[in-house]
């Protein structure tokens, strides 16, 4: 797992759930990064069953950008934020890929930084931390975050990792590690499962860095709730202690 993979594109997966109002403005910050060393960018996103006018504004706006590799992929049915990463994961091309919401809670100028780790070869899998750096941090809500660092820290337990978020929506993956992974999380359970699961990769190099953190409050549309945060606690105790 050592051996360095050069990487010529980035694919970029953005799951998309009722986002109408913002999935063009977070477009336009992917389209305006220049990546390093020239790295070409396949944006993919993915609709899943939106009920909203979110597909007539990707495809207007895909219709109006026409030199940028965007491809779109919808779910006929609402399978939930996991699904919809399966589907776009499937489908990328780029030696590497990363998560993208389709928010504005993350920040695309920070690629870089994430693939900083494994273009100079030490990574294969990079993890950007909201709980780590000097950059700016919208704050929030105390319990949320009490939350989030308990689910890292369990993780961690299981996994024998020392992350600092591993619920970040922020992570960089090699293409083929990650596609050769059967993930079974269609919802929030993701963060937990592909941790879980490529902690156990023999010779996996994860990195973490810091990052920033623009939060959204649930009048914002902020989706994940205290539902999300027991399913998390079940799936790390079946993905990490349990290795199914």
């Amino acid at each position: 797992m050592s051996s360095n993979l050069p990487v010529s594109k980035l694919s970029i997966i953005i799951p998309a759930y009722n986002e109408s109002e913002t999935i063009h403005l977070i477009l336009n910050k992917i389209a305006s990064q220049k990546l390093i060393n020239n790295i070409d960018k396949e944006i993919i996103v993915v609709n899943d069953c939106s009920k909203d006018t979110t597909k007539e504004v990707i495809q207007n706006y895909i219709c109006q950008n026409e030199n940028l590799n965007i491809l779109y992929l919808e779910h006929e049915l609402n399978k939930g934020k996991g699904a919809a990463l399966h589907t776009g994961i499937k489908n990328a091309t780029g030696e590497y890929l990363i998560i993208q919401d389709a928010d504005m809670e993350y920040d695309p100028a920070e690629y870089n930084d994430l693939l900083n780790p494994v273009i100079n070869g030490f990574a294969d899998v990079v993890y950007g931390s909201r709980f780590m750096g000097s950059n700016p941090h919208r704050v929030l809500f105390f319990w949320h975050t009490i939350g989030n660092r308990f689910l890292t820290f369990l993780s961690n337990v299981s996994t024998n990792l020392n992350l600092t978020d591993m619920e970040t929506c922020y992570k960089l993956f090699r293409t083929d590690i990650i596609q050769s992974i059967d993930l079974k999380e269609n919802k929030f359970g993701f963060e937990p499962e592909i941790t879980a699961k490529i902690s156990r990769i023999p010779k996996i190099r994860i990195y973490e860095v810091g990052i920033s953190y623009y939060g959204r409050t649930y009048d914002d549309g902020k989706k994940i709730g205290w539902k999300d945060g027991i399913r998390a606690i079940f799936c790390i105790l079946k993905y990490g202690f349990l290795k199914l």
